[in-house]
């Protein structure tokens, strides 16, 4: 159907190409890897008649065009998720398979009718076995999907609707990620139109955590989502490294939007002595007050810069004209004639320059002067002082960190597209956008978001308890307010932690509990599980040598689950060249993570990620090490679905140290 030959009509070749691009599409839908296909059946009765429903990722139909499977996102297929005893919802029966990849394990039925006491109190899950055993499974390294064991209260927040923003409050091992990720497959399958073609966006917070949800939507069957972090949105700059915490606190302040601002107006200046050219026999004048108000004019006409630029250019061209003795001096055949000498362009080049977000910042943090006129009046002056570095030869060659993002993402929307280049710098907006650790963000980073969304339709997850960082906020008010209207917002809980074993989550939970995050921490599904363990080293000299053995004897636990070991950023090279000189390969953040069954991270690095087994090391330099110290501690120390380790030299917290 799809081949092209020689010949045929414009109309055929289109019809060709239209019809390729479906059957491509279909293909990557179908393209579920290794997974089950089916993995539920609703029995629903309706008066006298009873009908059966194969519930699978992808909807698969006969020739006839009868449903063999029903999408898990169809409305059809909510009653799988949302049934309880005390409302049936028409079910007669709900029955799970157990399945590894595409084996079938077991069958699991649940009953409906009159006849079915439902004396449950508390949380009701669906599926309680199949949710067990996938639970227990060992982690692969990258998240899987839920799909066969969403429950309630996930579905209810799935299937929330499209408009407005959606804030998802979940504590550790919750589900958020996941959830959010099948929101996004639940969103696209429900509105195709329009959201195929605005796009959907889902922003995570670091590239070891893209890595580790990548697999996640296809498995869905939905490839056409943009996973990216916020560096993913600046294609031009070359995002390597980070600042300093107290760099961050600067640049993420919403005061740089100002100074942002200010150094585009340093930029737009009237000449300081009046210009003379010779053109013909005679010499035009450009003086200092006219350029002037070419300058305040098109300040008032245009609200981005490069938008300007024309405007200044012809206006210079007019007043050149008007000082000619010859009257009839065209304009424009002056510009044809004058615009390539090198002497107009340094004048316009001076008046009004054509800017990229690039060369604008690094010019202005490659300046002392610069950075004093544009920030003088909204930081103070150790701040004007840190942004400083020296200048690079060319914008080009900037290693730009990641808090350099939001600063040129801000630059390019106030400067606008260059000529010839709109394509390429106008900013991208999407239908729907799903923010993971949106408790993290900076006024700067949540601008960067805003001016994406096309309609303000977003969802945002996150723990308020696991905020960290520079910018860690201790609500989700101020993260509205930068980002939407306060009607628009719904908030949704998520109650139950499938992840965490009961043990671990109760000294996890010893640090916030005389903190005002403490409060309300999720129910654990797994009441049974190993305690964690702690391991105190005699000297901080034998802390490698211990961690070194502590991940052999892990390994030999674990079979074929992954293991991480969890370090303050300080002790990161240190505890790396043990391993490596100890003969025990591992993953770091930037060469190998979540590729070796052992991947050795960073505590500023960890959040989102789950592992079979950690080991967390030195608890109380994280604590000092860290600006939320306390609450970087509670995210490592709820990493692991099996087994904890805590290993310290150190004292411990008297948090860890006290139960009760």
């Amino acid at each position: 159907m799809v081949e092209s030959g020689k010949g045929g009509t414009h109309q055929a070749r289109f019809e060709r190409d239209v019809i390729s691009d479906q059957v491509n599409k279909r293909l990557s839908q179908l393209d579920i890897g290794d997974a089950s296909l089916v993995f539920g059946r609703i029995d629903q009765r309706e008066s006298d008649q009873s009908e059966i429903f194969y519930i699978g990722r992808i909807a698969v139909w006969d020739e006839q065009q009868d449903p063999i499977t029903v999408d898990w996102r169809a409305p059809i297929a909510e009653a799988f998720y949302r049934a309880t005893g005390k409302h049936p919802m028409g079910l007669t029966r709900r029955r799970h398979f157990a399945t590894r990849k595409n084996v079938l394990l077991g069958i699991e039925d649940e009953f409906f009718g009159d006849d079915i006491v439902d004396d449950s109190s508390g949380p009701v899950f669906k599926g309680r076995m199949t949710l067990a055993a996938t639970m227990e499974q060992a982690r692969t390294g990258r998240l899987g999907d839920i799909v066969a064991t969403i429950q309630g209260e996930q579905d209810e927040i799935i299937r929330s609707p499209l408009s407005g923003m959606l804030i998802v409050q979940g504590g550790p091992g919750t589900g958020k990620t996941v959830v959010a990720l099948h929101r996004a497959a639940y969103l696209l399958y429900t509105h195709r139109f329009p959201l195929e073609g605005q796009g959907v966006l889902v922003i995570g917070p670091n590239r070891v955590f893209l890595t580790y949800i990548e697999q996640v939507l296809p498995s869905l069957g939905e490839a056409g989502v943009r996973l990216a972090v916020l560096s993913d949105l600046i294609p031009r700059a070359k995002v390597r490294g980070f600042d300093t915490e107290d760099v961050t606190a600067i640049k993420g302040s919403s005061e740089m939007e100002h100074v942002v601002r200010r150094a585009i107006t340093d930029r737009q200046r009237p000449i300081r002595e009046n210009f003379r050219i010779g053109y013909g026999l005679q010499r035009l004048t450009l003086t200092i007050s006219q350029s002037q108000g070419i300058i305040r004019e098109a300040q008032r006409r245009y609200r981005n810069h490069n938008n300007g630029r024309p405007f200044v250019r012809d206006q210079v061209f007019q007043k050149l004209a008007e000082s000619s003795k010859n009257q009839s001096l065209d304009p424009e055949k002056l510009k044809n004639d004058l615009s390539t000498t090198l002497e107009i362009r340094q004048t316009l080049d001076w008046m009004w320059p054509s800017l990229t977000a690039e060369h604008l910042i690094h010019d202005l943090f490659g300046s002392r002067s610069l950075l004093g006129s544009a920030a003088a009046q909204y930081l103070p002056q150790e701040s004007i002082q840190a942004l400083y570095r020296p200048r690079s030869l060319h914008a080009s060659q900037v290693d730009w960190t990641s808090q350099d993002v939001p600063i040129l993402d801000e630059a390019q929307a106030q400067l606008g597209p260059r000529r010839g280049y709109k394509e390429e710098e106008t900013i991208r907006t999407y239908g729907h956008i799903v923010v993971d650790e949106a408790q993290d963000l900076s006024p700067m980073e949540l601008r960067m978001l805003r001016r994406r969304s096309l309609n303000g339709s977003m969802t945002l997850v996150g723990d308020i308890a696991q905020a960290t960082g520079a910018w860690a906020h201790d609500d989700w008010e101020g993260i509205v307010e930068a980002l939407s209207e306060k009607s628009g917002t719904r908030f949704s809980q998520l109650t139950v932690g499938y992840r965490l074993p009961q043990p671990t989550m109760d000294v996890a939970n010893r640090l916030l509990r005389d903190t005002q995050f403490g409060f309300n921490p999720p129910i654990a599904v797994r009441e049974v599980g190993d305690e964690p363990r702690f391991v105190n080293v005699d000297t901080p000299a034998r802390l490698s040598a211990t961690v070194v053995a502590l991940v052999r004897s892990e390994l030999e636990k674990l079979g074929p689950g992954y293991l991480a070991v969890i370090v303050p950023d300080a002790y990161l090279d240190v505890i790396s060249n043990s391993l490596r000189s100890s003969g025990i390969e591992h993953g770091l953040v930037d060469a190998g993570a979540l590729e070796n069954q052992t991947t050795l991270v960073p505590v500023s690095l960890v959040k989102g990620l789950e592992v079979d087994a950690a080991i967390v090391v030195e608890p109380e330099k994280i604590i000092t090490g860290e600006r939320n110290g306390l609450r970087a501690l509670y995210v490592a120390l709820t990493r692991a679905t099996q087994r904890l380790t805590i290993v310290h030299a150190h004292p411990l917290p008297l948090s860890l140290t006290t139960e009760a």
